[in-house]
């Protein structure tokens, strides 16, 4: 049994059953956890600042690709130049 760091729930965790480093979501208040030992399991709320980050990285890979797509229909249209 490990205790959210945020609200003082119990969660039931087999130590088993995670690993140093996995994240679980506590079932009373939703906080994102990380698993910091095994034996007994301990918890600390996971960075949230990560999971923001990489949003960030995919929403700019996504604008990227939209401004490629845009400059290979420009080449296709303009294609006709050279005749």
């Amino acid at each position: 049994m490990a205790t959210c760091p945020e609200c003082d729930a119990d969660i039931e965790v087999d130590e088993f059953d995670v690993d140093k480093g996995d994240l679980i979501s506590c079932p009373d208040c939703g906080a994102n956890l990380e698993v910091t030992s095994t034996s007994p399991v301990e918890l600390e709320g996971a960075d949230d600042e990560d999971d923001e980050d990489d949003d960030e990285d995919e929403d700019f890979e996504e604008e990227e690709e939209a401004d490629a797509d845009e400059s290979e229909d420009e080449e296709t249209e303009g294609g006709d130049w050279d005749e």
